[in-house]
């Protein structure tokens, strides 16, 4: 840790404990306290963004039928999300690292969640029907475009205010928020859309972001910045605001000649693209397979597995560490339950005829991505803990792309061949792909 100025940290008056080889008072660790409720806050915040990034898979059967889309057409909205999720990863990244996530969270919240609240009043401004698929796409696009400030910034102040040894847990309960806002949004959702239709749904999610985007800005970081602003008397030649001016750019050099940030990049990749074609594409596989099932079992039961699995996860790796095994071991541990078990879990889907052998494995499925979140979703923060923002914005902009090539083709698939055994076993073989490359050269070591 640097030398500190003891003058400067007598006047600031703030508890200055539990430095991990930082500059100033943006690298303290949260204690205990700011921890469960900063964890709490950002649990929230990833199932509201969940909660709008679902609602288009769930309710685009009845969308589809209204405005007559075929199924490459609804793959085209449903896709289209992450053509702008990929343009802002690195950038909210950059800024997370840069000004604080906490500045940038908010400000990004307020645009996705009023996108999404007038996504209804925007599909009505035309009676055209391919006008109106234009418009919604855009609108999609921009929705991932705000969206993709969300993990960056969330990862960069974990990382920074998170010590190593309590990590893997408190990230993946955090991101197990995700699956609650997916899990509230296909049951709340499924009534919703069966009562009042399809617009409902979208009031629902955006009004729900927005009260929570105000609770984040007003309540839990107006608390933090007034705590640790520092109190310093005016004209005593200190800056009021201590910085990491000093903190080197990422060297993405030496990141781009090792192979254990590339295999980080075709890991994410691999299980993304799982996963998105599960959170794009379940809705309407039950309802073509098993049309008298009912929509708030199948959209709630998967996603239920998955926020325990996710803990669970992390709590797993965070012991793991406890007893001595190696962050690599630990990371790519973790990595082989989320690929391998999901991987098994799709090919085994394609020998299913009952509603719920098929119910039970789709959420096996879904429940092995939740590891994902104590492997490679964490391990940013493990090879480059100064920049994990930056990092973790150019690994999930390598994550977002199977969002809109895998889920397109697999609209594409379906439309071609009339088969999900087809994009399952495809989508299984790419899993083992991006396993076989993170347990070849992965890594847990700090790199940079």
């Amino acid at each position: 840790m640097a030398k500190r100025d003891d003058d400067v940290y007598k006047q600031i008056k703030v508890p200055i404990s539990d430095t991990d080889d930082v500059k100033g008072l943006d690298r303290k660790f949260w204690n205990r306290t700011e921890r469960k409720e900063w964890a709490a806050g950002l649990f929230s915040g990833c199932g509201v963004l969940y909660a709008c990034r679902t609602v288009t898979p769930l309710v685009i059967a009845a969308m589809a039928k209204e405005f007559g889309w075929d199924k490459t057409q609804s793959g085209s909205v449903l896709s289209c999300f992450f053509w702008g999720y990929t343009m802002t990863q690195f950038l909210g990244g950059y800024l997370a690292d840069k000004v604080g996530g906490d500045v940038v969270l908010p400000i990004a919240a307020c645009f996705w969640s009023m996108i999404t609240f007038w996504t209804p009043q925007l599909a009505y401004l035309s009676t055209d029907k391919y006008l109106t698929l234009h418009i919604l796409v855009i609108s999609r696009v921009f929705l991932g475009i705000f969206q993709g400030f969300h993990y960056p910034s969330m990862s960069s102040m974990v990382s920074r205010k998170v010590s190593a040894q309590e990590r893997s847990l408190t990230y993946s309960f955090i991101c197990s928020g995700s699956h609650l806002g997916t899990l509230l949004c296909g049951s709340i959702g499924s009534l919703l859309l069966d009562k009042y239709g399809w617009q409902s749904v979208f009031y629902f999610a955006g009004l729900s972001s927005v009260v929570w985007m105000l609770l984040l800005r007003y309540l839990l970081i107006e608390k933090h910045r007034k705590k640790y602003v520092p109190l310093v008397s005016v004209g005593e030649g200190i800056s009021p605001k201590i910085t990491n001016k000093g903190e080197k750019s990422v060297p993405w050099l030496t990141l781009l000649v090792k192979p254990a940030f590339w295999s980080l990049l075709v890991g994410h990749f691999c299980e993304n693209n799982a996963f998105y074609i599960l959170l794009s594409w379940l809705p309407t596989f039950f309802h073509e397979n098993f049309p008298d099932a009912k929509g708030w079992v199948f959209n709630v039961v998967p996603w239920v597995v998955t926020m325990f699995s996710s803990v669970l996860g992390g709590w797993i790796a965070d012991r793991m560490l406890a007893k001595g095994y190696s962050v690599t071991f630990v990371r790519k541990f973790m990595e082989s339950i989320a690929l391998c078990g999901t991987s098994a879990a799709l090919v085994t889907i394609s020998y299913t005829t009952s509603y719920y052998s098929a119910l039970f494995i789709m959420a096996i499925a879904v429940a092995c991505c939740g590891f994902h979140n104590s492997g490679i979703l964490v391990n940013p923060q493990d090879i480059a803990p100064r920049h994990a923002g930056a990092v973790f914005g150019i690994m999930n902009m390598a994550g977002a792309i199977p969002g809109f090539v895998g889920v397109y083709m697999a609209g594409h698939i379906l439309e071609a061949t009339k088969s999900w055994a087809a994009v399952f076993n495809q989508t299984a073989g790419v899993c083992l792909f991006g396993w076989i490359v993170y347990i070849m050269f992965g890594t847990g070591k700090q790199l940079v």
